[in-house]
């Protein structure tokens, strides 16, 4: 019989926000992959996890995938975990995923935390109808995915890193209006966590008064 796959959220910033079953889960299973085993060593070193940890990530994922597949058909229960937040939420874990179906693994994700429905309901807006797009596009596709979201009648979720925030909020003022209403969060769960929200000008002006750090969720919404 095979084994089951666990995805298994982690925390986004604050380490009391594991929950007590992703605990149970990760010192249950025989193997757990992460990103970085170093960041993941501290959190398993933090809750009394000793799994053995095998490195998962973008630039090893298509070759990791078919290994982790073959253990789960052999039997073996195999959890996987990222930096912060739910795997496969632009995050790797989509591959192993899609990999499971075609399989027909069995599969479980905890539900736990994310930093993208935190900053969307502390944002004041719609949140009944929303879509999350994750990062944009660095480059390739940028502006063609800037016009086609500029369309959208729902309440849009980004995320940005500090680095890139200026110029993505002007090209959203550019692309979606100046009078489009925006909510920028940082450091959601962490001491200094922070939320402004305003117009998309307003956010522009706040972001080059100074420098942010930690990564952003930006709401945005242009047609209220």
């Amino acid at each position: 019989m095979s084994g089951i796959l666990y995805f298994v959220p982690t925390p986004v910033g604050n380490l009391e926000d594991m929950t007590f079953r992703a605990i149970k889960t990760l010192k249950e299973v025989d193997y757990i992959l992460c990103e970085d085993t170093r960041t993941s060593g501290i959190l398993l070193k933090h809750y009394e996890i000793s799994k053995p940890l095998k490195s998962y990530h973008l630039h090893n994922e298509h070759q990791a995938t078919e290994k982790v597949i073959g253990d789960l058909k052999s039997g073996q229960n195999i959890a996987i975990i990222t930096d912060a937040g739910t795997p496969g939420i632009s995050d790797p874990g989509y591959l192993l995923a899609k990999a499971g179906a075609d399989h027909h693994i069995e599969m479980i994700c905890l539900p736990g935390a994310t930093a993208l429905i935190p900053a969307l309901v502390v944002s004041g807006l719609p949140n009944n109808e929303f879509l999350f797009a994750g990062f944009l596009p660095q480059k390739k596709g940028r502006q063609t995915k800037l016009k086609q979201l500029a369309e959208e009648k729902k309440t849009i979720v980004l995320y940005e890193s500090p680095h890139k925030i200026n110029t993505t909020l002007e090209q959203i003022r550019e692309f979606f209006g100046e009078e489009t209403k925006a909510s920028l969060s940082r450091e959601i769960s962490k001491k200094f966590e922070e939320t402004k929200r305003g117009t998309i000008n307003e956010l522009i002006e706040f972001s080059k008064s100074k420098t942010l750090k930690g990564e952003i969720v930006l709401i945005v919404n242009n047609s209220i």
